[in-house]
């Protein structure tokens, strides 16, 4: 079939071929009601398709960022992609969603294939291993922001939970209940990630704060796959801790699932507070406290930084983390 052209709406509609423009431009302030109706109906006739490449090279925009998700498994990340979705579409922009598994090979090629694709930025959660590449595309002006993480090497904005007061926040929690034997779970923190490192650091902080010792065993960092094993070394300790902290969503399910193959009871055996409020908190039995990330405002942050970077209207300084409050969310588990 003979690909329908702007010249043939115009004819079509009896328009020039700078009114169709004008109208597929979104430029129709000063056009005639009359017009807009003859367009539509032409467009709707022929089957018009607008070229998008032409358009990207002609405008020098593909109007498309990518965003590089740690892991889509985690709420957190599936929450900030719909805030992001939301203000690239009131703005006229498209998204692509990669997810790299915290694989620092698996981030390259997405990176590498997301500029080929020519997006205009991109919105990562670093994995922190390919910081040759970061400290490029900053040296290019490339417009990326970075999303949930920093690399204190890479001169780029991030937008962050302020993490050690999310840990503090539920150590406080504990001991307001009188807990006083308080254990934190975490996801491995091998690569250095930064929410877990800053985590185990509020923790810690919190703790010393109420001359409470740090006792090693208490503090598991692990695989999730391993993270029901030192669960089990941990409750079977001579004194094992009275509450535990997970860290985030994967690992509070983990511990979820071990207290229910194990008959082991909410909040009465061992209290629990999970960082992340998660969608079944609410109607989980016992009911679970959390700590809750502001995920919308912080993907509306990102997306808002990087488009202002894209469209050259950021005036803010080159690096900068955005912290954001963590809330106490109470319920019934602590």
């Amino acid at each position: 079939m003979k690909t329908v052209t702007i010249a043939d709406v115009a004819e079509y509609a009896e328009v020039s071929k700078s009114t169709v423009s004008q109208y597929l431009n979104k430029r129709y302030d000063y056009m005639a009601v009359k017009t807009k109706k003859k367009i539509e109906l032409a467009i709707e006739e022929l089957g018009y398709r607008p070229n998008i490449v032409a358009r990207s090279l002609k405008q020098k925009s593909t109007t498309t960022i990518g965003v590089i998700v740690a892991n889509i498994l985690h709420e957190f990340s599936t929450q900030v992609i719909r805030s992001i979705e939301d203000v690239c579409n009131e703005l006229g922009f498209h998204i692509i969603v990669c997810n790299a598994d915290d694989e620092p090979i698996k981030e390259k090629k997405y990176i590498e294939m997301l500029r080929a694709k020519q997006v205009d930025g991109i919105i990562v959660f670093p994995t922190g291993d390919n910081v040759e590449l970061y400290k490029r595309m900053v040296e290019e002006n490339y417009p990326i922001v970075f999303m949930d993480r920093r690399i204190p090497e890479v001169p780029v904005s991030s937008i962050m939970l302020h993490n050690e007061n999310a840990a503090s926040i539920a150590v406080e929690e504990f001991i307001s209940q009188g807990y006083k034997r308080i254990g934190i779970i975490t996801p491995s923190t091998v690569e250095k990630i930064t929410p877990r490192l800053e985590r185990i650091s509020g923790y810690k902080q919190a703790l010393q704060k109420h001359n409470l010792p740090i006792v090693p065993e208490y503090i598991k960092s692990l695989d999730i796959h391993h993270i029901q094993e030192g669960l089990k070394e941990m409750l079977e300790l001579p004194k094992p801790p009275e509450a535990i902290l997970a860290m985030n969503d994967l690992a509070l399910i983990e511990i979820l699932k071990y207290a229910k193959e194990n008959a082991i009871k909410i909040p009465e055996d061992v209290a629990l507070i999970g960082i992340d409020d998660v969608s079944f908190a609410s109607f989980y039995n016992p009911s679970l406290t959390t700590i809750a990330q502001p995920t919308f405002e912080m993907g509306n942050k990102a997306a808002q930084l990087l488009l202002n970077k894209i469209k050259k209207t950021n005036t803010e300084d080159t690096e900068e983390i955005y912290r954001f409050e963590p809330v106490l969310i109470k319920r019934s588990s602590c």
